[in-house]
């Protein structure tokens, strides 16, 4: 399985000590080097750059298709552009990103997108968190990760917590 990855998981899982999930789902994953270097290169010392830096799981690519790169980095930022296109390049199972416009852009190119609330509820019906809530209010107030209350509550329902 094929699983490519933009920065945001990877930082909201590293910002509540949960990076390991990744590793637990999908034994590896792929990440283009705008994704790299903005989690490792440019953010050092911040939440997920010694994390993946340190992952021997965690895959380093480089795209191939500039053109394709160029036109869809017009709408998103370099790592989720890098992202689609390595996830296109590789014909990718699923691309792992939380930001609602490169979720439309990847879906436009039939690449399943999946984001950090879907891990953790996977988590937590695998077993691999005790609470879906305590991670989630982790996120929220230690990773500062922006979470609707719609969404929080759906989440929560999926596993039946409250």
């Amino acid at each position: 399985m094929k699983i490519v990855a933009n920065s945001s998981v990877l930082i909201a899982l590293s910002s509540i000590g949960k990076l390991n999930l990744l590793r637990d789902k999908y034994k590896n994953i792929i990440i283009p080097k705008a994704v790299w270097s903005e989690v490792v290169e440019t953010s050092w010392g911040e939440p997920g750059s010694d994390e993946v830096r340190k992952a021997n799981w965690i895959e380093v690519l480089e795209i191939k298709d500039n053109n394709l790169f160029m036109a869809i980095n017009e709408s998103l930022d370099y790592g989720e552009a890098e992202a689609i296109v390595l996830a296109i390049e590789l014909k990718a199972d699923m691309i792992l990103l939380d930001e609602k416009d490169a979720r439309i852009i990847a879906d436009r190119f039939n690449i399943v997108p999946l984001g950090t609330i879907g891990i953790l509820i996977w988590a937590k019906k695998a077993n691999k968190i005790e609470s879906l809530k305590k991670e989630l209010d982790k996120l929220k107030n230690e990773g500062n990760f922006r979470i609707s209350p719609k969404v929080y509550h759906r989440a929560l329902k999926a596993v039946d917590e409250r």
